[in-house]
């Protein structure tokens, strides 16, 4: 059986100068490590021979119907506005459209160096490959938007970081690569003619029902303040929300040094970069108002009132703060089982995450704790909670199958740090069983068999993770 993915390509029919086309850089002996099959059969892909698949998704053959090319963009990276960055280290093979009917995009990543790579040498390792084809997947079993994995390809070639490691492509699938950083590129070059141009592309595609600038601002912000609030709702921190990993889409796009909190607490960072805490948990929330703020600066020169536009869009952005706090006291309301909470609900919900900052207490584990109305565990004093257990199960009295719905929002097993490092360390040892046990477990993330209960339990004091890094 020979692979078949059924290339579409109106992202190639924009200007010139908005991508270099160009093919992958071959490596010296692909081998196919991982392929989703349920990914591919709704993207209407007929899978290959292993062999074949490998020589594709390692970049040395061009898959029949692909149009490759790297996409540019600029971007706000830690505050600092970089003004050309572009896909140093991946290539664009095409679109799809999905059995729903939805345009996506297939992209390796790791393939090679790009006219945007400036230093760096356009290759991926294996760490970050599994890291993100196993978070991206687990984030979609989570019911959060995301990019996902299609195939993982080992290299046969090392790469240079600290020391030598063993290369990898990702190609993974996205609603689309158009980013913040993407408009940015086209506002700071005053390019009007090219900023219209993907507009006009972005809204077609992702937002169709948009008639103005204005309305696909607050539909790019309503989808961007779901997602941040979903983050939030699992302990997860992005770790580089900058404007270049902002999607026009809605997808947690980047896996890098994203994690997911054990122990609460709102100010946690992981990212080794991140040393002014710009990207921690808690402000996640306040940058996706900053980058929104940066899109809407895009918008003006399509405007023929710059004035009143820059007003409007404002007062747009100005909305922000509190669409968010009426969306996360949602989710956390229902965290608690609580299926419609109110403003009265917020101290309930603020004192349980005091309690849980000042005795350290694991964050996945005491929400999944409390849906299962079960102890919660590894607290230094047991009896605060109990005391806020008493006043919340007063509040619930009233709610309809309150532990229902917490089973179905709290989810029993995430991606822990130490796990993610063991399994990463077991595949550079070639061994791909955790890999593939991590893959089993997280797409059923709130479901769990007793069999793989040890997967829920919190690091013991020599694994913790306390920085995660990028890939590059």
């Amino acid at each position: 059986m020979t692979l078949q993915i059924p290339f579409q390509n109106s992202y190639g029919t924009l200007p010139d100068r908005f991508y270099t086309r160009q093919t992958a850089e071959p490596v010296r002996a692909p081998e196919l490590l991982a392929f989703n099959e349920g990914l591919a059969a709704d993207l209407g892909i007929t899978a290959g021979l292993p062999e074949e698949m490998a020589q594709v998704f390692g970049g040395n053959k061009v898959p029949e119907g692909a149009d490759p090319l790297a996409q540019i963009y600029a971007g706000h990276q830690f505050g600092g506005f970089s003004p050309q960055l572009g896909d140093g280290r991946a290539l664009l093979l095409g679109e799809v459209l999905k059995t729903n009917g939805q345009r996506v995009d297939i992209q390796m990543k790791g393939s090679g160096r790009t006219p945007y790579s400036r230093n760096g040498d356009g290759r991926a390792w294996l760490g970050p490959v599994l890291r993100e084809y196993l978070l991206s997947e687990a984030f979609h079993a989570l019911g959060i938007p995301t990019t996902r994995a299609l195939a993982a390809v080992a290299t046969g070639e090392r790469v240079q970081r600290e020391t030598g490691l063993p290369g990898a492509v990702l190609t993974r699938v996205a609603s689309s690569h158009i980013r913040v950083g993407t408009f940015q590129y086209f506002y700071a070059r005053r390019d009007l003619e090219g900023l219209q141009a993907l507009y006009d592309y972005t809204r077609d595609r992702h937002y169709p029902q948009a008639e103005t600038p204005h309305d696909l601002l607050r539909a790019v912000i309503a989808r961007q303040i779901k997602l941040v609030v979903q983050w939030m709702g699992v302990g997860f921190i992005h770790g580089v929300m900058n404007t270049d990993n902002t999607t026009l889409s809605g997808e947690t796009i980047d896996f890098g040094p994203a994690a997911f909190m054990d122990k609460f607490h709102p100010v946690t960072v992981y990212s080794s970069i991140d040393h002014q805490g710009r990207y921690s948990y808690d402000n996640q929330v306040n940058i996706i108002c900053w980058n929104m703020a940066q899109l809407a600066s895009c918008l003006v020169p399509l405007m023929s009132d710059g004035d009143a536009a820059v007003a409007a869009f404002t007062e747009i952005v100005n909305t922000m703060p509190e669409q968010i706090r009426t969306e996360w006291l949602r989710a956390f309301g229902q965290k608690i089982g609580i299926a419609s909470a109110t403003t009265e609900d917020e101290p309930l919900i603020g004192d349980l995450l005091r309690l849980m900052t000042q005795q350290e207490a694991d964050f996945t584990n005491t929400f999944r704790a409390l849906s299962e109305d079960a102890e919660i565990k590894n607290v230094s004093d047991p009896a605060a909670f109990a005391v806020w257990r008493a006043r919340w199960r007063q509040r619930i009295a009233a709610e309809d199958a309150p532990q229902d719905l917490m089973c179905r929002v709290n989810p029993a097993v995430i991606p822990r740090n130490h796990r993610v490092e063991h399994m990463i360390t077991a595949a550079v040892d070639g061994d791909m069983e955790p890999f593939h046990r991590l893959m089993r477990v997280l797409s059923k993330p709130y479901a769990l068999a007793v069999a793989d209960a040890d997967l829920t339990a919190p690091p013991q004091p020599n694994e913790v993770v306390k920085a995660t890094f990028c890939g590059t």
